[in-house]
This record gives structure tokens, C-alpha cells and sequence, in this order.
């Protein structure tokens, strides 16, 4: 099976098999602080110099299964409002090209897919939030992704329909992919629009960009920062792992999301041995 989940995590950065440890608590009240402060918190080193090897490495051989989708969406990914006047937030469009390998596609022998299916990873998480109990989804196409992003691919600023992400950093792009926010641009009281329409014709006040080093496990809460990928360029290509969990259990996407993300709404029973299959 090659490295194990256990080799490829910095466990002493992390201490994450000992979840009723000093050391962990303090790692996760940290996380908890930061992610409170600004909406985000990235756990640099997570990976071991030798796990983003392999990780690398699995990627690369999963990477052929990606389904390329493009497009254009509004930063609030829904179905647009067209009473609303032309230069309006909700009516303002951006462009978005991006692969995406779906759970279904992954073989157990995958690190990836082992990394997500790993409990103390979920517990991590769970503790980061401190939301209470945290479920991976149900999908069996959205609860673990890869993002592969080549040439001339990018998200457009969008704000998240989910509460929060996780993703895991494992092959930055050699020119662009830049992960870009603006923390906390609308509140759940104040859509801001004002803010938001500068924001989406260019002014880069406020503008943060998060390293995404690899072997960074960034939890992030995406519904009120405006967020973007930008454009990727020439060279290596964008790989990151979006592993799904939700506060309830049993989440599931729709048929509409998984046409469009991936290009089928059936999963396989099992990850076809070659891709594309016979």
C-alpha cells in the first residue's frame, strides 16, 4: 500500500493520536483563536516533507480522472436574480475552469482518500471548528476531491454556500493559482454590496493571499469572504485535496452540481481499475 497515513503527518507538530494530550489542546486552541480572529486558519507543515512526496505522487496518478467543467457564475453561486439592475453584485459575472476528481474515482489504495477516511483527521477538524460533533459526507462524489487546475484555469470570486471547507495543499502551480480573500467582506446581517461591487470590479484593498504551501491543511469559512483561485499559467499544475465534512450527517449533493462538476450524476460501485473504462 506505500506510506501509511501515520508517516506522511507531522505527528509531533501534530500530535493527533494523542487526542486527549496537552499538546494537542494547545494546537487546537491556537487554530480555534485564529480561525475565530479571521475566518480562517491554515495548519502549515501538517504533511511531513516525505507525505507531500507521496501525496504528489498519488495526485499525479489521479490527476487523468479529472472532468474539466468552465463556465461563467456570479459570486453567489445561484441562480441570478434578473429584476435586480445590470450592475448589481449578484448580476456581476466571472469566470471559473477547473478539474475535479470525485470520491467514487478514488481507490482505497489512494493517501488521499486513506487521509480523508482517517479518524483522527475528521476529530481534528471537529475540534478546530468547535461547531460540536463533524461528519465527512455521504457523496460519493463530494466528500473528497482533487481541484486540478492547468493552464488558464481559475474560480471566480464567489463566497461559499457551505458554512466552512477543509483542503489540504499538496502541488502549487508554478505561475497564478493564488488562493485570494477578502476576510469577512459581508456579514450574515449586512450583504455590504457596496464593499462586494469594489471588490469585483478590481479594488485590491483588503485582498489577502494564503500561501497554500504544501502540506497546509487550511480550514476556512467561506460564506462571508469573498474568495477566488486566480488564473493559473504555464507549468506545473494546481493540485489540492477539498475534503467535505458537514455538522449533520448524511450530506449529499445534488444531481445538478454533480452533472456539471463531473460530467455524470451515477457513481461507480467501485473505482474502475483504468480510467476511462472499457
Amino acid at each position: 500500500m506505500g506510506t501509511t497515513v501515520d508517516e506522511c503527518v507531522d505527528l509531533d507538530r501534530y500530535p493527533v493520536l494523542d487526542p486527549d494530550g496537552t499538546a494537542l489542546a494547545a494546537v487546537v486552541d491556537g487554530a480555534r483563536a485564529r480561525l475565530r480572529d479571521t475566518g480562517a486558519v491554515e495548519l502549515t507543515g501538517f504533511l511531513t516533507p516525505s507525505g507531500i512526496a507521496a501525496l504528489v505522487a498519488d495526485a499525479d496518478g489521479l490527476a487523468g480522472r479529472a472532468h474539466h467543467s468552465a463556465g461563467e457564475g456570479t459570486a453567489y453561486l445561484e441562480f441570478p436574480d434578473f429584476s435586480l439592475p445590470d450592475d448589481h453584485p449578484r448580476l456581476t459575472w466571472g469566470h471559473y475552469a477547473v478539474g475535479a476528481v470525485p470520491y467514487d474515482l478514488m481507490p482505497g489504495t489512494s493517501l488521499l482518500r486513506r487521509l480523508y477516511e482517517w479518524e483522527p483527521l475528521r476529530a481534528l477538524v471537529e475540534g478546530v471548528l468547535d461547531r460540536g460533533p463533524v461528519h465527512r459526507y455521504a457523496d460519493p462524489f463530494g466528500a473528497l476531491n482533487l481541484a486540478v487546475m492547468h493552464e488558464g484555469d481559475e474560480l471566480q470570486w464567489h463566497f461559499d454556500q457551505t458554512d466552512f471547507v477543509v483542503s489540504l495543499a499538496i502541488q502549487t502551480a508554478d505561475h497564478g493559482g493564488h488562493f485570494e480573500v477578502y476576510p469577512r467582506i459581508r456579514t450574515a446581517d449586512d450583504e455590504r454590496y457596496d464593499d462586494v461591487a469594489d471588490a469585483l470590479a478590481g479594488t485590491r484593498d483588503g485582498v489577502v493571499t494564503l500561501p497554500m504551501v504544501p502540506g497546509t491543511l487550511l480550514v476556512f469559512e467561506g460564506r462571508h469572504s469573498l474568495h477566488r483561485v486566480s488564473p493559473v499559467g504555464s507549468g506545473l499544475a494546481r493540485h489540492v485535496g477539498l475534503l467535505a465534512y458537514d455538522t449533520k450527517p448524511g450530506t449529499m449533493g445534488s444531481d445538478l452540481l454533480r452533472q456539471d462538476r463531473y460530467g455524470r450524476t451515477e457513481p461507480f460501485a467501485t473505482p474502475p481499475a483504468v480510467w476511462p473504462p472499457a
